[in-house]
């Protein structure tokens, strides 16, 4: 494969202006639980969030994603503001328990029935579906049979995936497996602070390995129906930098990346997990989960990798008397954060926390071309939560406007390395249920006002159409 673009000059048109190459595939995202609603409509059953969110004291100020953003019924509405942003392509996913409730047995057709509406009515608009078959909600059912720690849950998800591909593999030419595998293991089965909610750290290394090896399961299904679409996974991937030159310092960051990034990409695109990963885990699992045949399962070839990028990690070695600093991104379920601590360096954070360092997104991209082999990669998210006021009837966003600027300028810059990116989805389209933090934290392009549904496109939103209008960006 390669890259459309190679060089810096040819990204560059005769005013100097920052251009993508023809073709690039510019998007936003969301996630089901996070906007549909209609929790209870069309078949539909619980998933571990419904029954998580509605678990008090999991949730912040108790919120639910019962109606979020009404997508379900306001869907028409919502493609037409895409189309009037000038989408390429619309990343959404599929609410497993709509379509198969409680994760076994025939599809639900009236489940199906709103994802083909949605899909024709975004073609109709011009605007490729991209389509994800897993953001975090698992049928409860699923969950009271032991979740993801267990391993016939990878199985019943490659069913799923081969139902809903049946259904859409004729109009929809993007699928990804998992979006982000590492929280729904990590946060969900070890930290306890995403669904399911369990704090069990051996449960969490196994839940890790089934979610890959539904993935690869998966891929081979759908590769068997249409060897000709572009089948993916998308991975949340950190730059990590030591806080000093020390060998102790670099031990840290070595554990951290270890744990956030090559778990999954070792297994997915080498076959093989980390030695020196498995040598941290040793403490909490002797890997015997992990059967003969399974890695090569999981490493089936892939076209595309999706990578959501948001911030970096910067580590150190503990001081001695001293507690240990945690952030819910690096969660007390990972062994090496025993000995590691996460260092505020003081630069500028996100409504969540988290910095903002726009050229740790170069150094992943340059870093999983350089070290894996080579795919068409894609920005499968990247976005900023910062708080958001209707003023006169609009909504100005500078910072997360300049956020977006940022990032796009080093997506630009990893292109003019050599790096295969073909596209980039913002996240997210609207504001929505943002997870543990339910409605207190707004990622969109554009304001949902909760109590009317009311849609508003922010500052950002009109500058990233303009963006897209014009392939690129202006010089600075």
């Amino acid at each position: 494969m390669t890259n459309p673009a190679s060089s810096p000059a040819q990204l560059l048109d005769s005013s100097g202006r920052i251009t993508f190459p023809p073709g690039f595939l510019w998007g936003a995202a969301t996630a089901a639980y996070q906007i549909e609603g209609a929790a209870t409509e069309g078949g539909r059953t619980p998933s571990i969030w419904d029954t998580f969110s509605h678990t008090p004291g999991r949730v912040v100020a108790g919120h639910t994603g019962d109606v979020a953003c009404d997508h379900y019924h306001r869907f028409r509405d919502d493609v037409k503001l895409m189309a009037e942003l000038g989408l390429k392509s619309y990343r959404f996913s599929v609410s497993w328990p709509r379509v198969q409730p409680g994760g076994r047995g025939p599809a639900n057709q009236a489940g199906l029935d709103f994802y083909r509406r949605l899909v024709d009515d975004l073609l109709e608009h011009g605007i490729e579906p991209w389509l994800t078959l897993y953001h975090w909600d698992l049928p409860q059912e699923l969950e009271d049979a032991g979740g993801w720690p267990e391993r016939d849950t990878a199985a019943r998800f490659a069913d799923y995936a081969a139902l809903t591909h049946a259904a859409l593999g004729d109009r929809v030419r993007y699928w990804t497996t998992f979006n982000e595998p590492w929280c729904s293991a990590f946060l969900g089965y070890g930290s306890g602070v995403h669904a399911p909610g369990r704090n069990d750290p051996a449960a969490s290394v196994r839940a890790a390995h089934h979610l890959m090896l539904g993935h690869g399961l998966a891929v081979q299904a759908l590769r068997a129906a249409r060897p000709d679409h572009d089948l993916g996974i998308t991975l949340n991937l950190y730059a990590v930098s030591p806080a000093t030159g020390s060998p102790a310092d670099a031990d840290a960051a070595r554990r951290i990346d270890a744990l956030a990034n090559r778990s999954f990409l070792d297994p997915v695109l080498r076959g093989a997990y980390p030695a020196d990963l498995v040598e941290d885990l040793r403490a909490v699992t002797d890997f015997s989960h992990v059967r003969d045949g399974d890695l090569s399962v999981i490493a089936t070839p892939l076209t595309m990798l999706g990578i959501n990028y948001y911030s970096r990690y910067v580590v150190a070695a503990p001081i001695e008397g001293q507690e240990r600093e945690a952030y819910w991104r690096a969660p007390s379920c990972w062994p090496a954060s025993e000995q590691v601590r996460f260092v505020d360096r003081g630069a500028p954070v996100t409504d969540m926390n988290w910095e903002i360092d726009a050229p740790g997104l170069v150094e992943v991209l340059r870093r999983v071309h350089r070290d894996y082999p080579e795919l068409p990669l894609y920005i499968t998210e990247n976005g900023s939560a910062f708080v958001d006021e209707v003023t006169d009837g609009g909504v100005d966003d500078p910072d997360r406007l300049a956020y977006f600027d940022s990032h796009l300028r080093a997506c630009h810059e990893a292109i003019s390395h050599g790096v295969p990116l073909r596209g980039y989805f913002a996240w997210s389209l609207m504001d929505n249920f943002e997870w543990a933090w339910g409605y207190t934290k707004r990622f969109g392009l554009v304001y949902v006002d909760y109590d009317s549904q009311r849609r508003i496109p922010k500052s950002s939103a009109r500058w990233y159409a303009e963006v897209i209008r014009r392939n690129g960006l202006d010089a600075q």
